[in-house]
Formats: structure tokens, sequence, C-alpha cells
């Protein structure tokens, strides 16, 4: 069953932010196996929920745990980014609230066969999407020092992705790299011992950006906020989850930019950008998950949620 494997982080900070409003439409962009997506039809028995994902095997659970509320749930394969053709799909024109959790869940965690973590062995696959092409294997497999040196860097923040990308490049000369375990452990090979992190895996930071590139999650985020943002109505609220730095970046300063009133140069003697405020950050600092929630859940102790309310 999927209740036992899922506990929806900052599930009541979500509930509040939103304020859930009879009759109105929201989105839960990135639904998983439908938590946050419940405990808002459940606050508000009069609102309907367009509830999107990129993971089909997510999407069968949420469907069973969603049953009950009928046709008040509209469930989407789909990417989030493409949320505008979703929507007029729907003959939806505006949304009351657009929420992502772009954390993954516990199902694909705990899946060996999927890919995502070392903790198992499985094949290296790491997509969210398993009616997509590219594969973690295939980057490590076919990319150039050059390329991986970069994904790492830049998707993992990993000081030693050179010297990991040559590792990678080493090893799979003498046989491919097909399975979490054996790239874990070509990770912490090229990792001199006394750089080893304490808290967590020294080959956590390279499965992280893996994952990011082969499902061009940064990407996929900005393009899906200002998609999102644009189909919310006047008052409408956007709210989003992050779990690691690079994410949380870019929602802050997704969220300051459409808060600005000017973006001109200090210098200039007066505005000619003609920027409008567009948000109201409803979030100055990000909520955090209570220490009650971390002990209960200990994957949702890096989590952050923003949020802002459109106000044109």
């Amino acid at each position: 069953m999927a209740e036992p494997l899922h506990r929806p982080v900052l599930c009541s900070e979500v509930v509040r932010i939103f304020g859930p409003q009879p009759g109105k439409v929201y989105v839960d962009a990135t639904v998983g196996l439908g938590g946050h997506t419940q405990a808002l039809l459940e606050a508000e028995n009069e609102l309907t929920i367009v509830a999107i994902d990129r993971d089909e095997e997510a999407l069968k659970i949420a469907a069973e745990r969603l049953s009950p509320f009928g046709k008040r749930v509209h469930l989407i394969h789909g990417n989030y980014s493409d949320i505008r053709e979703h929507l007029a799909h729907l003959g939806i024109e505006k949304i009351a609230g657009f929420l992502l959790d772009l954390g993954l869940s516990s199902l694909q965690l705990d899946s060996a066969a999927r890919g995502f973590s070392f903790r198992w062995d499985g094949p290296l696959d790491m997509r969210m999407d398993t009616s997509q092409g590219l594969t973690a294997a295939d980057l490590v497999n076919k990319a150039s020092e050059k390329e991986l040196s970069h994904i790492l860097r830049d998707y993992g923040e990993e000081r030693f992705a050179q010297r990991i990308a040559r590792a990678i490049l080493a090893s799979r000369m003498k046989s491919p790299i097909d399975t979490t375990q054996a790239l874990a452990e070509v990770v912490r090979g090229a990792i001199p011992k006394r750089f080893h992190p304490k808290r967590i895996d020294p080959a956590t930071r390279t499965f992280q950006a893996l994952r990011i590139a082969v499902n061009q999650e940064l990407l996929n985020l900005k393009q899906g906020l200002e998609a999102g943002f644009q189909a919310l109505e006047t008052g409408g609220v956007m709210a989003a989850i992050s779990f690691h730095s690079l994410e949380d970046r870019i929602i802050k300063q997704f969220f300051r930019y459409k808060a600005l009133s000017c973006t001109c140069p200090p210098d200039f003697p007066v505005c000619v950008c003609d920027k409008q405020v567009e948000a109201e950050i409803l979030t100055r600092k990000p909520i955090r998950p209570s220490s009650e929630e971390i002990t209960k859940n200990p994957r949702a102790r890096s989590a952050k949620l923003r949020a802002a309310l459109k106000v044109i």
C-alpha cells in the first residue's frame, strides 16, 4: 500500500499557504504518490486538482489513493513545464494555486530497479519518466570527460568533479559501468579518503548530478515556474518545496524577480524598464520542517518551502 511508504513533506504548511477555496482549481505539478493532493482535497470539499507527474508508476499509486475523490482530480502523465498545454486540454484558463514538490518519492528511492540510490545494487537508470530514452548509464558510459566534469560540478557542486570524471573514463575502458554499486565504488575511490564527507556518502553528489542531468530538472524548473506563474489568476499562490541548494536558488531568484518594481541599474537617474511588481513573497525565509517531522521522516530534513502571491 502507498500510505505507509509516503509521508508528504510540510503537508500542513502547504495547506495553510494555499488556504484552499471552494470552486477553485489547483495544480499539484509533481503529485508523486498523492499526499499533498489528498490533504488539499480533504481541506476543502469543493475544489478541483490537476495532478501531474512524469512517473507512471507513481501515478498508478496516486490514482488508487485519490480514487475516493472522483472527478475532483485530473491525473496527467506528463511534464509540469507543459502546464499550459495540460490546462488547455482540460479547458481550464486560470488556476488558484500551483505546487511543486521537487523531492524524490520513497517509491523511487527505495526501488533498486529505478537506479536512483546507491543503497541497493540495481541498473544505473535514474529516469523519472521511464518512457524517455536517456539513462544515467548512457551518460556515464558515453559522455566525454569534459561533459561529465561539467555535470558533476554544475549539478552536484562536486569539488572533485574532474577526478571523478577521469576515474569513470578509466573504469569504463575496462568494462561498462551499468549498476549503481559499480558507479558508487568508482566515485568513492576517486575522492581522497581524508575528504570523504562525514554525514553523507561520497557518491551522493555524483548521483544527484546525474539524476538532474538525465531528467533535465533545472531546465524544467525554470520553464515550469514561469509557465505555472502565468497560469495563476490574480491572487493565486505558487509554492515550491526544494531539497538542495541549486533548486532553492532558482526558486528564490524567480520569486525575487517577480516581486521587483524595477530592474534598471542603480546609477540610472530614472526607471526605463517598465517592470511591474508581479508578486508578493509570502515566505521571507523558507519554511523548514519541524524537529518532530524530521524525527518521523528523516528525508524531510533538507526541505525548504517558499511561496509567493500573484498580484497582477
